[in-house]
């Protein structure tokens, strides 16, 4: 009798360890649906979505702005800012700030510099100098831009805390039409009162040249009163504006119903 043995149960071998890593690698590489892969299309997505509406949202806010009646306003200022010339292409080339001789001209014929007299018209406690009726050596300033007070005292590292600004900037006049001024329209521009506050100097600076489209005061109670001047001195003299400085002055004038153009 012969016996026979039963067969050896077959040997199954795990795959090595080395093997295990290569065929996940594989895995992820045909089938890119791993947590890290999603977070890293997510993350694709979101950027392309972020740019394209960084660069459509604006237009849609002033157009939607448009239609519900956000650009809408009353009073003297909007119907003079109605009246005003658009111009959507400003050329600024040839500008030269001392074409416009700011503080050359004596616009009341007072014997004072510009400066002195728009200081003793904007500050209060004013102080001249001994023996000089121009010369403003300190005052206290209600500063309109920042609605904060500021005590003025002239000295070398003191006289910049309160500077004068031209409402309308004379850069942005040169490219609104003072381009094409004489000589005398532009001192008298540069120097008329009208045009002039005294104001925070940090805030003048950051100012520069730009037009309500790009700066507005920080104290929001003033830039009703700022934009309706600057729309009065742009019409006294028969500047343009921009499309977006325009949109922006009815977006401030929108907030004050009725606002009137300032007395000159």
């Amino acid at each position: 009798m012969h016996l026979t043995a039963p067969p050896a149960p077959a040997t199954t071998l795990s795959p090595s360890p080395m093997r295990k890593s290569a065929a996940r690698f594989r895995r992820r590489a045909v089938n890119p649906s791993g947590p890290l892969e999603r977070i890293l299309i997510l993350l694709v997505l979101a950027a392309i979505i972020g740019v394209s509406a960084g660069l459509l949202l604006p237009q849609a806010s002033t157009t939607v702005g448009k239609v519900v009646g956000n650009y809408t306003a009353t009073g003297s200022a909007a119907d003079t800012l109605a009246g005003l010339a658009v111009n959507d292409n400003p050329d600024a080339s040839g500008y030269d700030r001392d074409s416009f001789a700011f503080r050359e001209y004596d616009a009341d014929g007072n014997g004072c510099d510009t400066r002195e007299d728009i200081l003793a018209r904007d500050l209060t406690e004013v102080q001249l100098k001994a023996g000089d009726a121009c010369t403003v050596v300190s005052g206290e300033l209600a500063d309109p831009y920042t609605g904060q007070t500021i005590h003025f005292v002239r000295g070398r590292s003191t006289s910049a805390a309160v500077q004068i600004d031209h409402v309308v900037a004379l850069e942005n006049a040169w490219q609104s039409g003072a381009r094409d001024w004489d000589s005398q329209t532009r001192r008298e521009f540069a120097n008329d009162p009208y045009n002039l506050l005294a104001v925070d100097g940090p805030s003048n600076s950051e100012k520069g040249s730009s037009s309500a489209a790009y700066w507005l005061p920080t104290n929001s109670a003033y830039r009703c009163d700022y934009v309706a001047r600057q729309i009065g001195v742009k019409d006294k003299y028969q500047l343009t504006v921009t499309s977006a400085e325009r949109d922006a002055m009815l977006a401030v004038l929108h907030t004050c119903p009725g606002q009137a153009v300032p007395q000159q």
